[in-house]
Order: structure tokens, then sequence, then C-alpha cells
């Protein structure tokens, strides 16, 4: 029935992996740690967002478990929809008289952070000079707000110094 079509498929798929651009899933078979059980080996993690070793922490553990137990698996939403718990505004609190500051918000991951980051920031009289290869959040976050927007190609000196003359210029 797409006899052409799989044909089409099976040689772009071998050209991906000739490329060496294929993605295989890797399996991990211990908790989230510095070193994870992959494939029946031991690999350092370096991918992973427990930069401070904290997914294993026992007092970490400890206090997820009561979270659990009393408010249930998450919001299932994210918080301008659903609310915000009082767990998080305490948790705002708490880290605002630490930092000093006036109010934090919390956001579930770096991505929704820079999502809504730079249109609080920036308005239609400022201008972004981004990196390319910046990641997609950031891209994402600079798309959604009103600033001009100037991208150099990555490692690239003379076009990030073209893109600020440009951004200059245009005022």
């Amino acid at each position: 029935m797409y006899g052409k079509f799989q044909e089409y498929l099976s040689a772009e798929l071998k050209e991906i992996k000739s490329a060496g651009l294929y993605k295989s899933e890797r399996f991990m078979t211990t908790p989230q740690s510095a070193h994870v059980g992959v494939n029946g080996g031991e690999m350092l993690n370096l991918c992973a967002n427990n930069y401070l070793g904290l997914a294993q922490h026992p007092e970490v553990n400890a206090a997820a478990k009561l979270a659990l137990q009393e408010w249930g698996f998450g919001m299932a939403s994210v918080r301008f929809i659903c609310g915000t718990q009082i767990l998080h505004k305490q948790l705002e609190e708490k880290l605002s008289k630490f930092l000093g500051s006036e109010d934090t918000i919390l956001y579930p991951s770096c991505f929704d952070a820079n999502g809504g980051l730079f249109e609080t920031l920036l308005g239609k009289e400022d201008a972004i000079i981004s990196d390319e290869l910046n990641h997609a959040s950031i891209i994402d976050g600079v798309r959604l707000c009103s600033a001009k927007r100037y991208r150099y190609r990555n490692s690239d000196m003379l076009n990030l110094e073209e893109q600020l003359q440009v951004a200059d210029k245009d005022g």
C-alpha cells in the first residue's frame, strides 16, 4: 500500500544513520544520580537537570513523600490555568525573603521561565542580539516578546558585529 513511500523512508533513515545523526533511546536502569546505569554499564550523567544531586537526597525524598500524601501528584496543569497552590506561594515568599526581593515566581522548568522572561522585561524600544544556536527555550521566549530581534551566526564574531551595527542603526 505504501511501498514507494516506505522505500523513500528507508533510504532517508539509512542516510541519517550513515551521517551519524540517528538518535537511539537510552534506557536508564538506576535512579537519577551523578552516575547512572545505561545499557548494562555505568555512565557519568552530564545531561540531567539534577545538577546538585538532590534527586536522591534522603531529606528531599522524605519531604516529597509527605507532600505527595498531603497534596497528591502535582497540579495536572500550569498555575495560570488551575491556579497556584499555597505551597508554591509559600516557597516563593521564602525565596523572596532569602534573596531580599519584592517577589518571586516559580516556573516548572527553565524552558517555561525563558518563555516568560523576555516578554516581561523587553518592549518595542529594546533589541535582542541572539546566537542562532541558542537553546530552543530562548528562541521561543524571544519570539514572544515585542523587542526587535537580530540573530548572528554561532561563533561568528564578524556577523555579530554586523548585527550590532544594524541594531544600532535601527535605533
